[in-house]
């Protein structure tokens, strides 16, 4: 029997057709063709606390979890989250009902979309956004409506800084009677805004007033360095609406271990792992254990990664002052966003595929992750989750930029 030819159908399903090769790998390439250093993609290089490594080796070397692990993930973990969360938020969730383990946060995205969201469905997403969000909400046949951040005056990263922002009107006109869930994400990647107590008790309000689900991408939530993280199920009448996603990979610097988990109520928990059970059922088995580890760390660990970022981010942001660009100085995450306006560009793509060869340094276009493409071309994010000499011998190549 011949096989269907690319001109009757295409071989890659439509929904994902739009989306192509990520940036992500396109930039890194680059950066290994030419030798630049890479400031594109957000993992870290060093490792992260030594005893939590050893712990993943104790783990293997005893055995737990060489073979499949519980579904929901190990009981160490998720107990571990559930004292996480009841010790830093206040909100309670029972580790046996209301956790699950997942293939890192991008793994709980796609599992929580396709469990909640049906075809027809829309799903409003904060713009800029991570880009796995559109091809989830792709994937499960709903139609993502996004509300853009603005660039604004206000109280931002800096005193008297400049700030992406929520416009809570946009967001309201943005929800009609077909729509599903508010996707959030805070601290926010990639504009480092961290979404004030006050916009998330109008997400909030939004969310009970119109019976909307909110899934809240959270794994930024240790790495605020201006301002506090507040997880939005903590406000009134979101603890039963709300799918929170966390991760050990940003906070713990161990990015390629991909353990996430969720925490909601039992009902939300099993809508999510009836979709998570068909993706990669489990994973992670040994880390699983570290990160259990992990999580009851001193609270000098988090202080002390929260503070040799904030000194990277303003290691890199004043470099990138000085190079010429407008700098958004992030509240939190890893990326700090920029205007390339001042240096006399306008289109991200191009300027990011020309910067290695210029000044031998990588960076990623923010408008790959805008459906308004024209709202993002002039933005270019830096990561600064690298080694001090990295950041300093990048800003010493960004000097430049300015009069070439």
């Amino acid at each position: 029997m011949a096989a269907m030819t690319s001109s009757e159908r295409p071989l890659l399903n439509r929904s994902l057709a739009a989306f192509g090769t990520t940036i992500f790998a396109e930039m890194s390439a680059l950066a290994v063709r030419t030798g630049a250093i890479n400031l594109g993609q957000g993992f870290p290089d060093t490792d992260g606390p030594e005893e939590i490594r050893e712990a993943a080796v104790r783990a293997l070397r005893d055995g737990r979890g060489n073979q499949y692990p519980p579904g929901p993930g190990v009981p160490e973990l998720r107990t571990a989250i559930s004292v996480h969360q009841r010790q830093r938020y206040g909100l309670a969730y029972d580790p046996d009902t209301e956790v699950l383990v997942t293939a890192g946060a991008t793994e709980a995205i796609a599992a929580a979309l396709l469990a909640l969201v049906e075809p027809g469905d829309e799903v409003v997403a904060l713009e800029p956004y991570y880009d796995s969000y559109a091809a989830c909400i792709a994937m499960a046949g709903g139609r993502r409506v996004p509300v853009t951040l603005r660039p604004t005056e206000g109280p931002g990263g800096e005193a008297g800084g400049r700030r992406f922002q929520l416009d809570l009107d946009e967001l309201r006109d943005a929800v009609t009677e077909r729509t599903r869930l508010i996707l959030l994400n805070t601290p926010h990647n990639p504009t480092g805004t961290v979404l004030t107590r006050e916009e998330l008790a109008a997400v909030a309000a939004l969310a009970v007033e119109r019976d909307l689900l909110v899934v809240t991408d959270e794994v930024y939530e240790h790495l605020v360095f201006d301002g506090e993280h507040t997880p939005i199920a903590s406000f009134p009448g979101m603890r039963e609406r709300t799918v929170t996603i966390g991760s050990a990979g940003k906070t713990f610097s161990f990015t390629g271990w991909k353990v996430g988990w969720v925490t909601a109520t039992p009902e939300l928990v099993t809508a999510v792992r009836s979709a998570k059970q068909f993706l990669t059922y489990v994973s992670a088995g040994p880390f699983q254990y570290a990160v259990a580890e992990a999580l009851a760390l001193p609270e000098e660990y988090f202080d002390g990664i929260r503070d040799e970022l904030r000194a990277k981010r303003d290691l890199l942001s004043s470099g990138l002052t000085a190079a010429g660009f407008e700098v958004y100085r992030p509240a939190g995450t890893y990326f700090v966003t920029t205007d390339i306006r001042p240096l006399g560009e306008h289109d991200g793509f191009a300027f990011c595929r020309a910067l290695p060869e210029r000044a031998g340094v990588v960076a990623i276009p923010n408008a790959v992750f805008y459906d308004h493409r024209e709202q993002g071309a002039p933005f270019v994010r830096f990561a600064f989750c690298k080694r001090e000499d990295v950041l300093t011998e990048a800003v010493s190549r960004l000097k430049g930029l300015a009069g070439s």
